[in-house]
Parts: C-alpha cells; sequence; structure tokens
C-alpha cells in the first residue's frame, strides 16, 4: 500500500511535458495531426462537407482546438483536436451576400477572439456586386461577430501582435489594424521598400507559419536599380521579417535569384530563416547571409520548424511531409499523409501541446 501510495505521488509530481504536433490539412475533407518527434500520423480527423480543401488553420494556445476555413472558403470550423468532434461553425455568407476567406486568418494570443480577412460578393437577382474586402472579428467562444471593418484588398496573411492590440495584413503593404476594433491605423512600406536601390519589391506569400518565433517571414524580389538586365547577380531575392513582439519590420538583400522560395520560416531563436520550394536554403536571420541550400526530390510549398529549432518539417502540395536536420539540411525522414491525399496549397502549422 505505501508503493502505490509513493508511485500515486511520483506520478502526481511528474511534471507535464511539451510535445511537438504538426496539423496538416489535406484533401478534400481531412485534418492529420503528426506527432512530430516521431516523425508518425497520430490522429486523422474526417470533416462533413469540408471540401474540396481545408486550409489555414488556427489553433488555440493549450493546443487542443483548432479553426479551419472549410467548405469552399465560407465556413469556419472550430475542431477538437484530441477527440476529433466538430464543435461549431461560423457560417460567412448569408443570402443575400457570399463571403470567402481565401486568405488571411489568425487567433489572438488569448484564444478569446479570431480575426479573418474576407472577401464579399453581393448577390442580385441577375449579378453579383463585388464589395470591399474587410477585416472581421469572431468570438472564438460562441461564433458571433464582434466587429468588421474595410480593409484593402490583396491581402495574404493576417497575424496577431503577441500583445494582442495590433492585427498585421501582409499585401501590397503591411498593413496595422487595431486588434479590438478592426479599424486601420497604420502600414509599413513592402512596394516602396528599396529607395533608389532597387524597383519595386514583388511578394507573394499565403503561408501563416509564424507561431514558432513569433515573426513573419516572406522572401521578396526585385531588381538592382543600376543593374544589367543580361546580369543575373542584378536579379536579387530579399527576405523580409515582422517581429510580433515589437511590431518591427525588415528588408534585406540575401541573394541572387536563381532560384525561388514560396515560403520562409524563422526559427525560435531567430538566429536562422529556412526558405521552401524545389530547394531547401538556410539563410543568417540577421545578416541575410545563405548558409546552405539543398535540391528537394519534389515541390514543397509550406515550411515549419520545430520548437527547439533542430529539425524542419517541409509540406504542402503534395501527400508527403519531409524532416530535415535545421543544421545540415540533411534529409531524416518522411512522413506520407494516409491514402496519399493531397496537401495542396495549405499552411502546416506547428503547435505543442502539455502531456
Amino acid at each position: 500500500m505505501k508503493t502505490l501510495t509513493a508511485l500515486a505521488c511520483l506520478l502526481a509530481a511528474t511534471p507535464a511535458v511539451a510535445k511537438d504536433y504538426l496539423l496538416a490539412p489535406t484533401r478534400p475533407d481531412r485534418l492529420v495531426i503528426v506527432d512530430a518527434e516521431a516523425m508518425k500520423v497520430d490522429k486523422v480527423i474526417e470533416m462533413k462537407k469540408a471540401g474540396p480543401l481545408p486550409s489555414l488553420p488556427a489553433i488555440t494556445p493549450n493546443g487542443k482546438r483548432a479553426f479551419i476555413i472549410i467548405a469552399k472558403n465560407e465556413v469556419i470550423a472550430e475542431i477538437d483536436l484530441e477527440t476529433g468532434e466538430e464543435i461549431k461553425r461560423i457560417r460567412l455568407s448569408s443570402r443575400d451576400e457570399r463571403v470567402k476567406a481565401l486568405f488571411g486568418m489568425d487567433l489572438s494570443p488569448d484564444g478569446k477572439t479570431l480575426a479573418v480577412y474576407e472577401s464579399p460578393v453581393h448577390i442580385y437577382k441577375n449579378e453579383f456586386e463585388v464589395q470591399p474586402t474587410r477585416l472581421a472579428l469572431y468570438d472564438a467562444d460562441t461564433g458571433k461577430l464582434k466587429t468588421r471593418a474595410e480593409a484593402p484588398r490583396q491581402i495574404t496573411v493576417i497575424a496577431y501582435s503577441t500583445d494582442g492590440t495590433k492585427i498585421y495584413g501582409m499585401g501590397r503593404e503591411m498593413h496595422v489594424f487595431d486588434g479590438a476594433t478592426g479599424e486601420k491605423i497604420g502600414e509599413m512600406p513592402i512596394q516602396g521598400w528599396g529607395g533608389d536601390d532597387y524597383v519595386q519589391p514583388d511578394v507573394l506569400d499565403a503561408w501563416s507559419q509564424f507561431e514558432v518565433a513569433d515573426m513573419v517571414t516572406t522572401p521578396f524580389y526585385t531588381f538592382r536599380a543600376d543593374g544589367d538586365p543580361m546580369d543575373p547577380e542584378a536579379y536579387r531575392t530579399g527576405l523580409l521579417t515582422l517581429d510580433l513582439q515589437s511590431g518591427e519590420m525588415e528588408m534585406k538583400d540575401a541573394e541572387a535569384t536563381d532560384i525561388f522560395y514560396f515560403s520562409t520560416v524563422a526559427d525560435a531563436d531567430r538566429s536562422r530563416i529556412y526558405g521552401v520550394y524545389n530547394q531547401l536554403s538556410s539563410f543568417d536571420l540577421e545578416t541575410r547571409e545563405p548558409i546552405k541550400r539543398v535540391d528537394l526530390p519534389h515541390s514543397y510549398y509550406s515550411v515549419n520548424v520545430s520548437s527547439d529549432g533542430k529539425t524542419l518539417y517541409i509540406g504542402g502540395t503534395l501527400g508527403d511531409i519531409g524532416v530535415y536536420d535545421a543544421e545540415t539540411l540533411e534529409r531524416k525522414g518522411q512522413i506520407d499523409m494516409p491514402d496519399g491525399h493531397s496537401m495542396s496549397l495549405a499552411s502546416i502549422r506547428l503547435f505543442t501541446r502539455d502531456e
């Protein structure tokens, strides 16, 4: 009896261990939860009427629930990641208005508010009328609309500041919104970057993967204003970082554009940036100097990094997640999605849950 009591006390005193998981949406209606360290599928959640592709999961701070855009980008579902049960749905469209959430959704740091970038169209009997794009804030517990404000077009990434007072929207510029009202309160130049040294940069980023470092990163492409069009070195790839803790944004030239990256991610200690598409590359975050590059077996759109910064996970595009050593960029393994279902444009999110 004393032994059992001692064992019970020992188990009760054992601290919870934080464990990394990946959440990978796959066609047409699945969420795949991956045990990141074990490199194996932990759970497959199938959702009803969710196709053709669930996208852009936003995960609660405790790692137990996720909000995900489904049903032709017109519905947001809340899913219990432990039981697989659907908790509720937020329907964006109404009888007179069709609303798509194509890109841009994030959950506030306290888990109470869901910020969604919406593209509405008013439906008349004989025509459609495009409406201004907007930022909508929903109560995460009830699903009810809290407030809504017009927002610039062409925003593809939405991210809360870590204190929840601001919401950033990446588009032609880095737009800044009030975290409580959704009203635009400022912007930082993206297309206006470069002064007299570079031509207007081009940014394409539809992947939300900033949760590990609290830092949005994205590649951009430009050309030296004094460059010779016949000189390959005149075409430049840069890296943008937005610190979600301080609000500071930096854009720096990194390397000649001999390849493309679809998305990038920063590691937890903010020493490296990793970029992915047909190659996987590492960069020094401070200087943007390239460190190493390796070829990949096929294209990958999304990249994320373990909470200890030692392992990279690259996904999106097809039906596997490649696992790489973050220092050497050597391939450590592969996690196949069940039935080979494709992840397409979906963002691969990392979350940590106490076990």
